[in-house]
């Protein structure tokens, strides 16, 4: 089962707390830890967590800093306890524009991992689903014959991903907006969606839970019409 996450509401969250958005930040990077947790416990397959859009860059330079240094230290910090649960790391997005020593972070992190297999734990930065679809279709551009699945592999190639994660079963939204935010459009085509009132810093392992309760509860037909017992 892959599991994508918007994790939004962590400014909104530190504002509501007289508290600076940078605070929100680090509550949010304890919440990730908490619910990467609960997701390798439920036996979800692939976890995607979109921390940096590339429209995010448009964000007070402060700010910009503060998460990547926020990721920088997520990301060495989290080796061993990626280590004992069985978690392979994967960063997904564009890694021109990071600066060094985030891209050795990354490339340290992911190369300490890559043998684990019971979770795989995808984390976008500097991620835009248009520009990565666009981009996956100018390398096919020559191609005569092109087919859906010609995209999978040149998308996964262009967004740094771990072959073989596929398509999202159920996209969560936290912070009470309803919209995908150009993340993983073409992975989300059918994907069961959940917005959630409650603040990214505030959702736990309990709500990844509940989550997944409600996704149980759900049919998904694919565009079928499903024949219900007796009927013709």
């Amino acid at each position: 089962m892959h599991v994508a996450m918007i994790m939004d509401g962590n400014g909104r969250w530190a504002r509501q707390r007289g508290l600076p958005r940078s605070a929100g930040h680090r509550q949010g990077a304890k919440a990730v830890r908490q619910v990467t947790e609960t997701a390798a416990e439920q036996d979800i397959s692939v976890l995607t967590l979109y921390a940096f859009s590339s429209d995010n860059w448009q964000r007070p330079a402060a700010e910009v800093k503060v998460l990547m240094a926020l990721l920088e230290e997520y990301l060495y910090k989290e080796i061993p306890r990626c280590l004992e649960n069985g978690i392979r790391l994967n960063i997904i997005g564009r890694r021109d524009r990071l600066r060094p020593s985030l891209v050795k972070a990354i490339e340290h992190a992911e190369a300490a991992t890559a043998q684990q297999d019971k979770m795989l734990l995808r984390v976008a930065v500097d991620y835009s689903a248009r520009y990565s679809i666009a981009m996956a279709g100018a390398k096919l551009a020559t191609n005569e014959s092109i087919e859906q699945e010609d995209l999978w592999p040149a998308l996964e190639q262009v967004i740094h991903s771990v072959p073989g994660a596929g398509a999202v079963d159920l996209l969560i939204r936290t912070g009470g907006e309803q919209r995908l935010s150009d993340f993983l459009l073409w992975e989300c085509a059918y994907a069961e969606l959940l917005f959630v009132e409650k603040m990214w810093p505030d959702f736990g392992g309990g709500d990844l839970t509940f989550a997944l309760e409600q996704f149980g509860t759900r049919e998904r037909r694919y565009g079928r019409i499903l024949t219900a017992v007796g009927e013709n």
